[in-house]
């Protein structure tokens, strides 16, 4: 299976980190995170989603929450050192990251940003992050993940 890599592959690779690609079909257009947990057979608790925020001093943070949580802004913004942050707007994802909406890896974005991991990650050997594309997801353990973004574990989503 010839794929192209992605940028978020090229990057692990000339790391040397390990990391499966797992594929899956997005034909029904069923992208949001807890389709593709389910498509590719994983535990949700494993898959995370990569959400970009900007903080009241315009700078812009990547959450990395598991799928079926949701982002605390608040907590975020804690994690971040900012009075406040908003979600960036789906439209100005690509111009900030290089990515798209449902492929939007934590790896290989167009600038580093500061980036930060539900502290949960913790607890797993391994998380699943989009790939860099629609339809890839990456499998790699959490200090690796870790260690190329240089993300801090914070905890990050709403309470139940």
């Amino acid at each position: 299976m010839a794929k192209s890599k992605t940028n978020a592959m090229r990057i692990l690779d000339a790391q040397k980190l390990d990391y499966e690609l797992i594929t899956y079909d997005s034909q029904d257009g069923k992208i949001d995170g807890v389709s593709v947990a389910e498509k590719i057979g994983k535990d949700p608790k494993a898959v995370y989603k990569t959400l970009v925020a900007q903080g009241h001093s315009k700078q812009v943070y990547v959450f990395i929450i598991p799928v079926e949580d949701e982002l605390d802004l608040k907590k975020a913004a804690k994690a971040a050192g900012e009075k406040k942050v908003e979600m960036i707007p789906v439209k100005d994802i690509q111009k900030l990251t290089g990515y798209i909406r449902g492929g939007c890896s934590p790896v290989g974005m167009k600038k580093q940003y500061p980036s930060y991991v539900d502290a949960k990650a913790s607890e797993l050997e391994s998380i699943i992050v989009s790939g860099g594309k629609i339809g890839m997801q990456m499998e790699l353990k959490i200090g690796d993940l870790q260690q190329v973004i240089e993300a801090k574990l914070e905890d990050l989503v709403k309470s139940e």
